[in-house]
């Protein structure tokens, strides 16, 4: 297909609507920092997701996944910038006639990372948004992370200093992003997106000198629970009902959220929505073994449940419980304190609703038996439940009958399922790059993925000896693969409980016991697919990219990344033929990265 002809082609005029301008600017003036900013001319557009940019309504819906020089020149003029910060200014470096006439704002938000416990220094501190556009009824946020060091970076917090951008002085006061941070972002985040996991999106990742990049995202809604939380622990009313009403308001004209008349309504609705949303994230994370550094900030995640900032985000091989991520003077959670956070986060949405209500705060400890906290657990229960079984291989269909009706084989096996899913190296603790961690020494998804191929053969409980030899990880040494009476025990309790609900499932479709078992196989090995990226995985995956980037056309680094992405897809409606380059280098190159992927399956 070729480009279209035309000023109306050659223009993209949709970009010239990101320009600074934000509803939340109205709507909370105290909720944000303005600057100046002028445009950079060392950047180049390393990536450019086409299929976000038709959604957005960027380029036409029928323009080729192809740049040319003018959407190049459109993308740079849109994205590529720098602030005009604190720094600058103090030191007369201002340029006026190379500053652009539209300001920016950079967000404030509470931050763990920040010595002050009320949010009044913390937020964006090296990020801009470029403003919200909308095509056919939805509307995008868009912002920038690498545009500048500003005032709400956690070193000037701390330091009571301005920094330039670049400047390496102080940890968290560079202002810059890393291409090979961008690159990451983009596998992990389309790669979720295609799962069906609620994620920011990378729309651009602009390559500039030294190997920083500045990373542009968008989302429906980027605003985070921390930025409703900055206001709550100042018990500034107004800009907590501004930013509160923002929300509210894109939820609703998105179509997410059903419009409510009268303020307590809204208000209601909107705490109640946002404890279902975290209570289903935290089972999501539990069962999916994605780190997402949960905490009573709400910084590391959006309000409608999103993963953002992939820097610390992980997607594990296996229930590494104890993973812990380094952040200097903090640990972050571990997998299984996610949920008790994000429960934590839920009395801060009971706090928002009262204050909103009733321009009163509650102590928090005054919510500690909120009606909320028990909507949480039986939401947290429920989707716990439905992914558990999901990951088996049942059909949407299946999980809700067997829920109902076979609810105690479904409690014997997800007993014995957490048993060997959680059981840990009998060698303890072990540092890894970016933190501490303490090896899983079984593989359910391999277990999940073999036990139907097994059982269409026999429909009969392995030999304890077999299950444990399909069970075992890398990790496992000899000691950990030893077989005791319990684990004897469990994997006789796990099988039992697993025929028992296959055979439900069979009686409510009508098929036989081999049918059902040949249905679960076929889905289970795509759900629980061998070359599942983790974070490792997609770290060493970046790094081929990389190297192998300057030596690709730009539709050639488009097509690979495509291409991996789409082997990642573990939808079951997914096309059996993966998307494969033609190009032999290509080929080769998609062969080497999910080698790497296979090699780090089990790892963090």
């Amino acid at each position: 297909m070729t480009q279209r002809s035309g000023p109306r082609a050659a223009s993209y005029p949709a970009f010239r609507k990101l320009d600074g301008s934000h509803p939340l600017k109205q709507a909370a003036p105290g909720a944000y920092v303005d600057y100046a900013v002028r445009r950079r001319r060392d950047g180049r557009v390393a990536w450019f997701n086409f299929a976000l940019a038709r959604e957005m309504g960027l380029i036409p819906h029928d323009h080729p996944d192809r740049l040319n020089p003018a959407l190049r020149r459109a993308i740079l003029d849109c994205f590529c910038l720098v602030i005009v910060n604190e720094h600058d200014l103090l030191r007369g470096r201002r340029e006026a006639r190379e500053e652009l006439p539209q300001r920016y704002m950079a967000t404030r938000y509470l931050q763990l990372q920040h010595p002050g416990r009320l949010g009044r220094t913390s937020g964006d501190g090296r990020s801009i948004w470029n403003g919200a556009i909308t095509r056919r009824g939805t509307t995008w946020d868009v912002s920038s992370c690498g545009t500048g060091v500003t005032c709400l970076c956690p070193a000037t917090a701390e330091n009571k200093e301005f920094y330039r951008t670049g400047s390496r002085h102080a940890s968290y006061g560079c202002g810059t992003a890393g291409l090979d941070e961008g690159l990451s972002t983009v596998l992990l985040s389309e790669i979720f997106h295609r799962n069906g996991i609620g994620t920011e999106r990378v729309l651009t990742v602009i390559a500039l000198p030294q190997g920083c990049a500045i990373n542009v995202r968008a989302g429906r809604n980027l605003l985070r629970p921390s930025h409703f939380f900055t206001h709550l622990k100042q018990a500034d009313h107004e800009s907590l009902q501004g930013v509160v009403d923002c929300f509210i308001e894109r939820q609703v004209a998105n179509g997410d959220w059903p419009a409510l008349r009268g303020a307590a309504r809204r208000y209601d609705f909107f705490a109640k929505e946002l404890t279902r949303v975290f209570a289903r994230c935290a089972a999501l994370f539990e069962s999916e073994y994605i780190f997402c550094w949960l905490d009573w900030d709400g910084d590391n995640i959006l309000a409608d449940g999103g993963i953002i900032d992939y820097g610390s985000v992980r997607q594990l091989g296996l229930y590494h419980r104890e993973y812990r991520f380094d952040d200097g003077p903090r640990w972050s959670t571990t997998l299984p304190q996610q949920r008790a956070k994000a429960r934590q986060l839920v009395r801060g949405f009971a706090q928002i609703r009262d204050f909103l209500r009733s321009g009163r705060k509650p102590p928090l400890a005054k919510l500690a038996r909120d009606p909320l906290l028990r909507l949480f657990d039986a939401e947290f229960s429920a989707e716990r439940e439905r992914r558990l079984l999901g990951r088996i291989g049942f059909e949407p269909g299946a999980v809700a009958s067997l829920r109902r009706h076979a609810r105690p084989a479904l409690e014997r096996f997800r007993r014995a399922h957490g048993y060997f899913e959680r059981a840990r190296a009998a060698r303890g603790p072990r540092k890894v790059p970016d933190g501490v961690s303490w090896n899983a020494i079984f593989c359910s998804r391999d277990l999940l993925r073999e036990l139907p191929v097994r059982y269409a053969e026999r429909p009969e409980p392995l030999a304890a000896e077999e299950f444990l030899e399909i069970a075992a990880s890398s990790y496992a040494s000899r000691r950990d693969r030893q077989l005791t009476a319990q684990r004897r025990r469990t994997a006789a309790a796990l099988q039992s409980a697993y025929l028992e609900l296959a055979e439900r499932a069979a009686s409510h479709a009508g098929l036989s016991l081999r049918a059902q078992l040949a249905r679960l196989a076929r889905r289970s090995a795509r759900i629980n697919a061998a070359t599942r990226t983790t974070g490792d995985g997609a770290d060493y995956a970046t790094a081929r990219l990389l190297r192998q980037r300057r030596r690709l056309t730009s539709l050639r680094f488009h097509q690979v990344i495509e291409a991996f992405v789409a082997s990642q897809d573990r939808s079951c409606d997914a096309p059996a033929a993966e998307l494969v380059p033609r190009a032999p280098e290509l080929r080769r190159l998609l062969v080497q990265m999910l080698s790497d992927v296979a090699h780090f399956r089990h790892g963090l």
